[in-house]
């Protein structure tokens, strides 16, 4: 199923306006919801927008993942519902069909700019030098071994590598309600699937047994995991992993070791684009939303040498930027052909 943008007409049935916007006026502050990702860039928005803007009240940022974020979004439109949901990853067909069953039809997709996931672990313990096939033959519930598919016998990364720690195997990784995750499976699970000779579920089939921790909140959960055992390897976002050097290493993947500039240029191998999406029947009813939208997009909020960038955003180029902002003020909507 693929997705197509259409441009919002004019004439939005009186009757849905009618319908929502009394509730949604009632509420005079944005509501904001989604990727534990995209939370730390949208709450600086938040609060630059506030001092920025005194007319309208500062936004309320929460959590709850991408897939959790697109869900509330997606319950409908007026007071009770949110505002935007922020993503980690692009909307899905089913989550687009999901909107308009309840009536929200107009999907506005922000993309403001983009993250690496790393992978990262105690500052204390061994460094890693990882590739997706490793990774891979760390998680994974059957693995290709001399030629013959089997369960995984491996228990210590240098199992896998004797150049890898000789360091327990504990993978912590985002849940399914994270798009960390989906991008985590694309970019590492699926290539190391392919590296490693196995094929069919056995790519996409995690081992059991608590070498693998899937968790369901934000990455201050998953360092709260490396602390209570020292031997984990975490899955992060690269800012996060950036607000908190002190206490972390990051992983090589590929022999290269994220950053802005390895990120940018597209030579480090796990990266992604970042969203938020906007809830076009909300636009002309709840204050500020329109403008916080652009505001975000603004070069001196997200570009570079931004407060963003200064958090760990990589940056979109100018014509990326342009391009966002006149989509959005066009009120293009995502929809599924």
């Amino acid at each position: 199923m693929s997705f197509k943008k259409s441009t919002l007409g004019m004439a939005i049935a009186a009757s849905l306006v009618a319908g929502m916007s009394t509730a949604a006026m009632a509420r005079d502050t944005i509501q904001i919801a989604g990727s534990s990702t995209v939370l730390p860039f949208a709450s600086i928005v938040a609060e630059e927008f506030g001092a920025s803007f005194p007319q309208f009240n500062t936004p309320v940022v929460g959590s709850g993942g991408s897939g959790g974020g697109l869900r509330q979004f997606c319950q409908g439109v007026g007071e009770n519902t949110i505002d935007i949901a922020n993503a980690s990853r692009a909307i899905r067909a089913g989550e687009v069909e999901n909107c308009a069953a309840n009536g929200v039809n107009e999907i506005l997709e922000v993309m403001f700019g983009y993250d690496g996931i790393v992978f990262a672990s105690r500052a204390d313990q061994g460094a890693f030098a990882l590739t997706p096939e490793h990774v891979f033959s760390a998680a994974a519930a059957q693995v290709n071994v001399d030629g013959e598919l089997v369960d995984n016998p491996y228990t210590r990364w240098s199992e896998i590598d004797s150049n890898l720690p000789d360091q327990e195997i504990v993978l912590v990784i985002p849940a399914s309600n994270h798009g960390t995750r989906e991008v985590f499976a694309d970019n590492v699970l699926s290539p190391g699937c392919e590296a490693n000779g196995a094929e069919g579920e056995a790519c996409t089939t995690l081992r059991e047994g608590g070498r693998i921790i899937e968790i369901a909140g934000d990455y201050t959960e998953t360092l709260a995991r490396l602390d209570a055992q020292e031997e984990a390897v975490g899955v992060f976002g690269l800012s996060f992993y950036d607000q908190n050097r002190d206490r972390l290493q990051v992983a090589t993947v590929n022999g290269v070791t994220p950053s802005l500039e390895t990120i940018g240029s597209g030579e480090y191998p796990v990266s992604r684009p970042l969203f938020f999406y906007v809830k076009g029947e909300h636009l002309d009813s709840v204050p500020g939303l329109a403008e916080y939208t652009e505001f975000f997009l603004g070069e001196g909020i997200s570009g570079y040498g931004s407060p963003l960038e200064d958090a760990g955003l990589i940056p979109m180029d100018d014509a990326e930027r342009d391009q966002a902002l006149e989509q959005f003020q066009a009120r293009t909507v995502v929809s599924v052909e």
